[in-house]
């Protein structure tokens, strides 16, 4: 009988990445003549509770510091998926803040989403949830670089590693 192959899908998050990806965006904010004199800023990581801070005047200054976030987080190969914006709040001095959680891990609706598009497959392999990933196993190891392929050209709304692949 042939060895069954498998690997996992996983939605991790390099929190390293991410800091030196916040770092480089507090600096650009900083520096940048348009948010010269304004309350514009990113606050640093929160390491333990997975979040930062985005503070601007207004929604349209929140939204180039987004831009700004996001630009640095594709450059590290941070995957801009993994941010949850939080309720938009308004601050003292007529700001606006907005807190910004980072996503890892699947979630059980994601997860039952993924397992159900690698069945549409008809391919012969089994996944199955496994708390925050899912394993997926099979004979054939060509079956398996299929799924892969497939969940790279239809990404689901988390960012998604593969890893553990024998």
């Amino acid at each position: 009988m042939p060895s069954d192959s498998s690997f996992d899908i996983v939605s991790e998050i390099d929190l390293q990445e991410m800091d030196n990806a916040v770092s480089q965006a507090i600096k650009e904010v900083t520096t940048r003549y348009d948010f010269k004199g304004s309350s514009a800023g990113i606050s640093e990581l929160n390491r333990k509770e997975k979040e930062l801070t985005l503070t601007a005047d207004a929604e349209p200054q929140l939204d180039a510091v987004k831009k700004v976030l996001i630009e640095k987080m594709i450059k590290r190969g941070v995957d801009p998926k993994a941010l949850d914006y939080q309720k938009l709040e308004h601050a003292t001095h007529k700001t606006v803040r907005q807190k910004v959680k980072l996503k890892s891990g699947i979630d059980k609706e994601t997860a039952k989403a993924i397992q159900k598009s690698i069945k549409d497959l008809k391919l012969k392999v089994n996944a199955s949830i496994q708390g925050e990933a899912l394993r997926v196993s099979g004979t054939k190891k060509d079956d398996l670089q299929a799924v892969i392929a497939h969940l790279k050209a239809t990404p689901p709304k988390v960012p998604v590693q593969f890893n553990n692949f024998r």
